[in-house]
């Protein structure tokens, strides 16, 4: 059983609108990686930092994003959690809001989740910044999550039906 963080991209894809290719992909790809984690037999969990976001933002879907993510397990956001953000920050390896994206990876690394899922490929599913994370990571002491697209965790390659 895999312990899963999904993030607040997850949710927005899942209920994505826009007719664009690359838009109706990620919607799919987000969807199939949705039904499939729940199907199996995994943790999928959240964050507070993720309710957060979505209440605070404005997109289609919005209160159907809320209702999904209402059953999932939420983990907490407590001190130690605080201080991974400060030192992500204090590092230079997350952007300067601490209630975003260091705030996701900070909450799956304490919580020793196997996987964080998002479409945030510029801060989070950024392969350029992987080597740096587990460093920080190390000398923390803390879990490195898999950061992982919808379509990485599905192992699946990109389809032409999408082209």
């Amino acid at each position: 059983m895999a312990r899963i963080y999904v993030e607040t991209s997850i949710a927005s894809f899942y209920f994505e609108v826009r007719p664009e290719p690359d838009m109706a992909a990620r919607r799919e790809w987000t969807r199939r990686l949705y039904d499939a984690v729940i199907a199996e037999p995994n943790e999928v969990v959240t964050s507070p930092a993720t309710i957060a976001e979505l209440n605070n933002g404005q997109f289609p879907g919005k209160e159907e994003a809320l209702k999904l993510f209402s059953t999932l397990l939420l983990v907490s956001l407590n001190e130690d959690v605080t201080d991974i953000v400060t030192a992500y920050l204090a590092r230079k390896i997350m952007p300067k809001d601490p209630d975003g994206d260091a705030s996701h990876l900070a909450v799956a690394s304490f919580h020793r989740c196997d996987f964080l899922v998002t479409w945030n490929c510029q801060h989070l599913a950024n392969a350029n910044k992987f080597g740096h994370i587990r460093r920080v990571h190390d000398i923390l002491g803390i879990g490195n999550p898999s950061l992982v697209t919808p379509l990485e965790l599905l192992g699946e390659s990109f389809s032409n039906d999408y082209r």
